[in-house]
């Protein structure tokens, strides 16, 4: 073989083994045992298709040169190799039969939850999560569960089809209206974990965001007795950089050698916007989604769909959020959820604060 084609073929192997390592610098970090189970099997089948690609690319370069036409040459007639072809067919064929057994034993850890699983139901609505706990507590957008325990996700949609995605733990399911689904895992990394909606849902799909929060033992007892957690201070997934846009009461990050940024109120305001998934119905631009947009509203006068006319104040704004359909504005659907017993006193004066500033 000529130096060319073995350089060629030391570049193809190297683009490779390249790809495999930044691959797997990108992957979701594994966060439950499943999620290491399907990772196994992922990089064993990435390797064995690496395998086999790079030995049959180099054998048809190597047959190519090896076997070019010659003027003056006939080629030697082949014949067939009885136990060549039975080697070539035995092996894949155990090589398929391993794969599928690896992967059913890992599916059906995955869909089988244990019977000492903690149920949590989930409601998927246009366009956010909405967790509800059996001591009657429910959450938007924040799913706080306790580390190294079986939780089983039992899901519903109020409106169309959703698809509850969380990649750290490597399990997804369709939330389908009309009917239940569900999803467990049992988290072994506490702090904070990235959900997604990975079904299209509508206009504000992709802002369909929502987050596991993994809390120690000691954390979950405090937060099942009421004490408030500090979700900023707990470990979060750098595998998605955007994370920090739905953390509660997030501030500006400081700078190098500077102390912290100390939040405004309109700037506590707009971290709550986006963590309790206000973000995926209303802009602060001007922009109109399915409600309407911040962006200059308050003090305005808007026209219901009753034909009544409101000044936005402060009052208005704190009962279109403990009870959005009191008054809906004309030109879009009663679609909010009441927000009542989710928002505090605190957090409700940030979020005016905020719509106050834009304007």
């Amino acid at each position: 073989m000529t130096t060319r084609y073995r350089q060629l073929i030391g570049v193809i192997l190297g683009l490779f083994i390249k790809s495999g390592f930044a691959n797997a610098a990108t992957v979701p970090v594994a966060a439950t045992d499943v999620a290491r189970d399907w990772d196994s099997l992922y990089w064993f089948l990435f390797y064995v298709s690496l395998f086999f690609f790079v030995g049959i690319v180099a054998a048809m370069i190597l047959f190519a040169v090896k076997y070019r036409k010659q003027v003056h040459k006939k080629s030697a007639y082949i014949h067939g190799h009885v136990g060549l072809e039975i080697l070539w067919t035995v092996i894949p064929t155990i090589l398929v039969f391993w794969i599928f057994g690896w992967g059913w034993v890992v599916y059906k850890d995955m869909v089988h939850a244990p019977s000492n699983a903690m149920e949590i139901n989930v409601v998927g609505k246009q366009w956010m999560w909405q967790f509800v706990y059996k001591n009657g507590t429910s959450t938007i957008g924040d799913l706080y569960v306790p580390v190294n325990k079986p939780v089983k996700l039992v899901m519903s949609s109020e409106d169309v089809i959703h698809s509850m995605f969380i990649p750290n733990f490597r399990v997804k399911e369709d939330v389908v209206p009309g009917m239940y689904t569900s999803i467990w895992f049992e988290a072994k990394m506490p702090g904070i974990h990235q959900i997604f909606c990975t079904e299209y849902c509508g206009t504000s799909h992709s802002g369909m965001l929502g987050r596991v929060v993994v809390l120690t033992a000691e954390q979950w007892k405090d937060w099942q007795s009421g004490k408030k957690i500090d979700v900023d201070s707990l470990p979060a997934d750098p595998t998605y950089p955007g994370y920090r846009a739905n953390r509660l009461g997030e501030g500006l990050p400081a700078e190098a050698g500077q102390a912290p940024h100390q939040l405004s109120l309109a700037e506590k305001g707009k971290a709550l916007i986006s963590a309790k998934g206000c973000v995926a119905c209303h802009t602060s631009d001007g922009t109109k989604l399915v409600g309407p947009s911040y962006k200059g509203i308050f003090g305005k006068e808007e026209k219901m769909s009753d034909g009544k006319v409101v000044t936005v104040d402060e009052n208005y704004i704190r009962e279109s959020i403990e009870n959005p359909q009191a008054k809906i504005v004309a030109g879009f659907p009663p679609s909010m959820p009441t927000y009542k017993g989710l928002v505090n006193e605190e957090e409700l004066a940030a979020i005016i604060e905020y719509i106050k500033s834009l304007k």
